[in-house]
C-alpha cells in the first residue's frame, strides 16, 4: 500500500490513501467493501451518489471513473445511454491482498526467533524516482531505515525484499539474515522505529474512535452514518502498517496499545457492516434494484478465512 493504499501488494497502480478519501481512492474502496468479485457491473450513476455520501461531488466522481477506467482498475460497459463499472480482475487480486494485511494486522503472533531481515543497498541522489520507489515498496513489506541504505525487519521475508529490489533493477543491493548484537554503544535495530511517534498515532486513533464505539454499542449509528464511519476507520487503520510492520512483542515497550487499536477497529468495522449494507443497498436500488439484492459486506474475520 503506498502511504496506506494497497498498491505495493502487487503490479497494479491502485490510488494512493489520503486523508479525506480522494474520489479515486473512495470509488476502490466501496467496490472492494460492497461489490467483490462481483462479475455483474454497477451503474455510475450508483457509484457517483454513493460518492455524494461522502461529499464528493458528481462531477469529482463521474471524472474519478474515468480516471480508473484509464488506468485498468474499472471495466467498464454501456446500455443505451447508461455506463456501467466493477473492478477489474487485477485489482481485485490486488485489493485482495492488501486487505489480508489489513485484517490481519495486529493479531497476536507466536514467538520471534530473534532473526533480522537485512537489505543493503546503494542508490544515487540523483536517482529521485527510483529511492522513492524503493523505499516505499520497502516500507509496505515492513522494512525500516537502520540507516540510509541499510533497512531491516524482523518479520518482512527476504524474497519478497529480493522480489522488489529486483524489479526496481537495483544492481547494488544484497539481502540477507543475521542476529543482533547486544554490544553497549551500537545501534539497536529496533531503533529504526519511532516508538515514541507510533504510540501516539495508537493513542489518537483510540481517542478518535472510542467515542464512535460507544455510540456504535448503544445502536445510535444509522445507515448513513454507518457507511461513512466504517470506510473512515477502515481508512485511518490501513496506514498502521506502513509505520509499525507488527514488530513483535520482544521489541515492544511495555503497555503497547496497538492490540486496543485493532480491537477497536475490527469491533467498529464489523459491527457497522449491516448497517452500511443497507445504506449501499438502498443507494444501488434507486438505479437497479436487481442489483441491489446482490450488495454485501465482509467482517474481518470471513476476508482472513477467504485469503
Amino acid at each position: 500500500m503506498t502511504d496506506g493504499g494497497w498498491s505495493e501488494a502487487g503490479e497494479v497502480d491502485l490510488p494512493r490513501f489520503q486523508v479525506g478519501a480522494p474520489p479515486q481512492h473512495l470509488i476502490t474502496t466501496l467496490l472492494g467493501d460492497y461489490w467483490f468479485r462481483r462479475a455483474e457491473q454497477l451503474p455510475s450513476a450508483a457509484l457517483v451518489r454513493l460518492a455524494e455520501e461522502f461529499r464528493v461531488s458528481a462531477v469529482a466522481a463521474r471524472a474519478a471513473l474515468s480516471r480508473l477506467a484509464r488506468r485498468d482498475l474499472l471495466e467498464s460497459s454501456k446500455s443505451g445511454r447508461r455506463t456501467y463499472y466493477r473492478l477489474t480482475d487485477r485489482a481485485s487480486a490486488v485489493l485482495s491482498e492488501g486487505r489480508h494485511r489489513i485484517m490481519s494486522f495486529g493479531l497476536e503472533q507466536g514467538v520471534w526467533d530473534g532473526t533480522w531481515v537485512v537489505a543493503a543497498f546503494s542508490v544515487s541522489e540523483e536517482q529521485r524516482d527510483l529511492r522513492h520507489a524503493l523505499r516505499t515498496k520497502l516500507r509496505w513489506l515492513g522494512f525500516a531505515p537502520l540507516y540510509d541504505g541499510l533497512w531491516v525487519s524482523p518479520t518482512a521475508g527476504a524474497e519478497g525484499a529480493a522480489e522488489t529490489l529486483a524489479e526496481l533493477e537495483v544492481a547494488t543491493a544484497t539481502i540477507f539474515r543475521a542476529q543482533a548484537l547486544d554490544i553497549p554503544g551500537m545501534r539497536a535495530p529496533q531503533l529504526a522505529w519511532d516508538f515514541d511517534q507510533l504510540r501516539r498515532n495508537y493513542d489518537e486513533f483510540l481517542a478518535r474512535y472510542s467515542p464512535l464505539l460507544t455510540r456504535v454499542r448503544n445502536g445510535a449509528v444509522g445507515a448513513s452514518e454507518a457507511l461513512v464511519a466504517r470506510t473512515g476507520i477502515m481508512d485511518t487503520w490501513r496506514t498502521f502498517p506502513n509505520f509499525d510492520p507488527d514488530l513483535p512483542a520482544e521489541l515492544l515497550p511495555d503497555d503497547w496499545p496497538r492490540a486496543a487499536a485493532r480491537d477497536v477497529f475490527v469491533e467498529i468495522y464489523d459491527t457497522l457492516g449491516p448497517l452500511a449494507e443497507i445504506r449501499v443497498k438502498q443507494i444501488v436500488a434507486e438505479f437497479e434494484p436487481d442489483l441491489a439484492e446482490l450488495v454485501a459486506h465482509h467482517r474481518t474475520s470471513s476476508i482472513l478465512a477467504a485469503s
